[in-house]
């Protein structure tokens, strides 16, 4: 089963409800994943030199990690704290954040790290994590949410959708994929890592690894028609916008709509039903082995 929903904010004024109108279509999607739900809100981006990590843990003083931050970086900001998670804005390259925390506290999982993007996710029923994350508060461009049913791995929050395996890259799935142990192997012996035993992480990280090497995310993820055996539909999330793609044979649903204000995708058309301006949108399914994509979508 699992639950997709995806929304891109073409007006301003839309975006300050960025973070409402995505709980409100993870509440519609709650039936297709009751075993944890996630998301990704994409932020305006921290000044050039600076960068936003997201982390988790179930038990953590923020307020200390602040200050061992605070030891090693120019500048550290209040912690954002949304239920066992907090969002640091840090004076300093992301991957350079990233490997101060892997030294200093491996008791913290980072589930995001760029210039935007924030990532909240938990095991439990979705309208739980939508009560507790607070989600209505946030403003930003764009975000993908996911409610999950797990059939391949366990029930965690580290197991829940989104999976961020590069800067500011995220990607939920509906789905499954059949050659995902193998391919893991070859993409840590080309420097990817990996934190779960998940299908979704090994299709984020190959995504990472087709970017690192100079694609775009669309030459990525057209890559994934030949390279991953399965069925699935795609979101992606990058710093300017999020691209969708299903499988050749594209069993599992998806349907997309666009209005002036936005862009959205969802596994059903009551998640979309419920955005401002819905009954006037373009309606449309997206086919088979097709990348749509919105925003600016980066090199890596």
């Amino acid at each position: 089963m699992c639950g997709i929903a995806g929304l891109y904010i073409k007006s301003a004024a839309l975006q300050e409800r960025l973070g409402e109108q995505l709980s409100r279509m993870l509440l519609q999607l709650s039936d297709r994943g009751p075993d944890s739900a996630g998301a990704a809100l994409y932020r305006v981006p921290t000044p050039v030199g600076s960068s936003r990590v997201s982390l988790y843990a179930d038990e953590a003083d923020w307020g200390a990690v602040r200050s061992e931050l605070a030891q090693s970086f120019a500048a550290v900001s209040e912690p954002s704290v949304r239920a066992t998670h907090a969002t640091f804005v840090i004076e300093a390259e992301a991957d350079e954040v990233e490997a101060w925390l892997s030294d200093h506290r491996p008791d913290l999982t980072v589930m995001s790290a760029g210039r935007s993007i924030e990532i909240y996710k938990q095991a439990g029923p979705p309208r739980d994590f939508v009560a507790q994350f607070a989600l209505e508060q946030i403003s930003g461009t764009h975000a993908l949410g996911h409610t999950r049913m797990a059939t391949e791995s366990r029930v965690t929050t580290v197991h829940s959708h989104p999976f961020s395996t590069g800067l500011d890259l995220c990607l939920v799935h509906n789905g499954s994929l059949s050659n995902h142990n193998r391919l893991r192997q070859q993409l840590v012996r080309e420097g990817i890592r990996f934190r779960t035993d998940c299908d979704t992480e090994v299709a984020a990280g190959y995504l990472t690894w087709r970017m690192r090497g100079g694609a775009t995310l669309e030459q990525a993820l057209e890559g994934c028609l030949a390279d991953l055996d399965g069925f699935y539909t795609f979101a992606v999330g990058t710093l300017d916008g999020f691209a969708v793609l299903r499988d050749p044979i594209a069993c599992k649903p998806a349907v997309m709509a666009e209005t002036d204000a936005w862009v959205a995708i969802a596994s059903e058309f009551r998640a979309i039903a419920v955005l401002p301006g819905a009954d006037d949108a373009e309606m449309w399914e997206p086919e088979p082995g097709r990348v749509y994509s919105w925003g600016t979508v980066p090199v890596a």
